[in-house]
């Protein structure tokens, strides 16, 4: 097998890997009517998303100044004119194109980014971004500062991006050459490949001799043939090599945004009760240890209230888990306390040995190291409880950061596919980007 086939392989298992995900979280998203208020636009694109992924559609998106061609750029693409050219006012129109073999296209054409407030500009570029899997940027000379900030906003979606220089029949050779470099070596400096860069004339004007009706000859400008199989080719290219991977990457990266989103809601409204599971385990563990006259028993009935505890924290976020599996987050727990949960037991055995010394003492000295044995009892109680209260808030936070970090998660799935990209993709150049957003290094640890 080599190189180019073991890559489609791995992209096809990461793409089926998405379906699966996708659908396990959508089963498994646990709402209740209340949580699930407010989040009904989530939850209908992430329906979306995985009828996206079943029909292997992929989306592009255009964007660019009013005059620049986004829409000509788009019916030379599809060989018709079904775009209307000319300002948009706001309006976004999509079409289905047959531009990859391997599944379908759909083109979405968006407003001028200069037709709008730099806020609106921003929410727009946005919300058409995330669901985009690759963008068109399209320029017809010079970047502008309104071109380079919406650019920016749209590279921190972190998603492919190809800059289109279109119009280029109206620019020398040379001045072509001398905006390019001012483009990729100024402008967007180490935020575009030259590779990424192509050149189209989507709807060129030609010269060409016309005869008026005394005879004479004149020359007109008139509309010639689109030059975009520079860039046809290039998308083409992209699709083919790495479409599956960029679909199911970018549905991943939107399914991660939605989940969080709905963890925030659970956090929100689950959060009382959590507190109320938290309190209740930290007061059972203060009596327990305070009552508890056996050293050992102090650990073993410590180490019980926090599965407990654990277990129906778990229950409440809706990620059951085993007691074996509470048993281990308590020992993550410890660990990441590092010395602070050792001195915490240090402190719990001394004060357990110390307690039962008391007791053990009571009838020899008349009863009078009962009071002693109190003050002890007292003290280990406190520890207990403030070390169980630390184990029930750590918990609780895992458990909201479980439905995205678990070992199928959706930051694990984003993690495998960029795992598999080499340099040359155009998805390494936000690779790091995600990287670091995503805090993915975290998964290689």
């Amino acid at each position: 097998m080599n190189q180019t086939d073991y890559e489609q392989m791995q992209a096809e298992l990461n793409y089926r890997q998405a379906q699966k995900l996708l659908r396990q979280m959508i089963a498994k998203l646990d709402l209740t009517a209340r949580e699930r208020s407010g989040l009904e636009p989530e939850l209908a694109e992430l329906e979306q998303m995985l009828e996206k992924l079943d029909q292997q559609l992929i989306q592009i998106a255009v964007f660019g100044m009013v005059g620049r061609g986004k829409s000509s750029v788009l019916n030379a693409l599809l060989g018709k004119s079904i775009f209307k050219t000319g300002a948009l006012h706001g309006v976004t129109r999509d079409r289905q194109g047959e531009l990859w073999q391997e599944g379908q296209v759909k083109l979405v054409d968006t407003p001028g980014i200069d037709e709008v407030d730099g806020e609106t500009r921003t929410a727009i570029a946005a919300n058409v971004a995330k669901q985009s899997d690759l963008i068109l940027f399209v320029i017809s000379g010079d970047i502008t500062q309104v071109e380079y900030e919406a650019f920016l906003a749209l590279r921190q979606a972190s998603k492919p991006i190809l800059l289109v220089f279109n119009k280029i029949d109206q620019f020398s050779k040379r001045d072509r050459q001398e905006i390019l470099a001012k483009v990729c070596g100024e402008r967007l400096e180490n935020l575009i490949s030259p590779e990424d860069v192509v050149l189209a004339a989507a709807s060129p004007l030609v010269a060409r001799a016309v005869q008026q009706p005394d005879g004479s000859m004149e020359v007109e400008m008139v509309a010639g043939r689109p030059q975009v199989e520079e860039l046809k080719l290039r998308i083409l290219e992209v699709l083919d090599r790495e479409g599956k991977a960029i679909v199911a990457l970018n549905t991943v990266l939107f399914a991660d945004a939605v989940q969080e989103r709905v963890v925030e809601r659970k956090m929100f409204i689950r959060d009382r009760r959590a507190n109320q599971i938290i309190w209740n385990g930290v007061m059972i563990q203060a009596v327990a240890m305070a009552l508890n006259p056996i050293t050992v028993l102090d650990v073993v009935s410590s180490t019980v209230i926090d599965i407990s505890m654990i277990i129906a924290l778990s229950n409440l976020y809706g990620l059951p888990m085993t007691n074996q599996g509470a048993l281990g987050l308590i020992q993550k727990i410890a660990l990441g306390m590092g010395g602070i949960a050792l001195a915490d037991l240090v402190t719990t055995l001394g004060l357990g040995s110390l307690k039962s010394l008391f007791g053990v003492t009571a009838p020899v000295t008349g009863g009078a190291s009962l009071v002693a044995y109190m003050s002890v009892a007292i003290a280990q109680a406190s520890v207990a409880g403030v070390s169980t209260y630390a184990i029930g808030m750590v918990t609780k936070t895992y458990l909201a950061n479980g439905a995205t970090w678990g070992e199928e998660g959706t930051k694990a799935m984003v993690n495998r596919i960029l795992t598999g990209i080499d340099r040359d993709s155009i998805l390494a150049r936000i690779k790091a980007d995600l990287t670091v957003k995503l805090d993915l290094s975290r998964l290689a640890t």
